[in-house]
């Protein structure tokens, strides 16, 4: 019994790190350091970005220097509207489990918790998560031909329009 359940464990964990990779891969992927065709700055306001939507060339390596200037947690994720609305019940977890507060994240709690839950990690590098006056960064080679969206999937955030177009030409 306990080995039906140590297999069925494993089997998950394979099936959802493939297709969480299987997601990635189909926006692009994490970008060289040493290959940067450019930076683009990113402020996050409370409920909204600026630049509100950005153009980036198929091929293109963008460093994105994000700042986020509200007075609430925001996050810089970039993905298509589906990854966005499947990653927002993950965010609420992390609200549930107060890791993130509405104005601080507890990163003991989250690592700590993490290794319980993998989920409540929030390490992904199309994504960075910032309390109010941190500023982070991305690095990401737009390598698809695909609608995408920057979004911040703070519960309520995207409902509220704190989402943006990236166009890729």
């Amino acid at each position: 019994m306990i080995i039906k359940k140590i297999i069925f464990t494993l089997i998950l964990i394979l099936f959802s790190t493939s297709s969480f990779s299987a997601s990635m891969n189909m926006i692009g992927e994490k970008g060289d350091p040493t290959k940067i065709d450019r930076t683009i700055e990113i402020e996050m306001y409370d409920n909204y970005y600026y630049p509100t939507q950005i153009d980036v060339k198929k091929g293109e390596t963008i460093k994105f220097v994000v700042k986020n200037l509200g007075e609430l947690v925001h996050e810089y994720n970039i993905g298509t509207k589906e990854m966005h609305i499947k990653h927002q019940p993950e965010m609420a977890k992390l609200v549930e489990h107060e890791i993130l507060l509405a104005d601080k994240i507890d990163h003991e709690k989250m690592k700590k918790m993490s290794k319980m839950d993998h989920s409540l990690g929030h390490s992904h590098a199309n994504s960075v998560l910032l309390e109010p006056n941190e500023t982070g960064e991305i690095i990401w080679r737009f390598s698809k031909d695909i609608s995408l969206e920057m979004a911040c999937n703070m519960p309520g955030h995207y409902e509220t329009g704190m989402v943006g177009k990236i166009n890729i030409k």
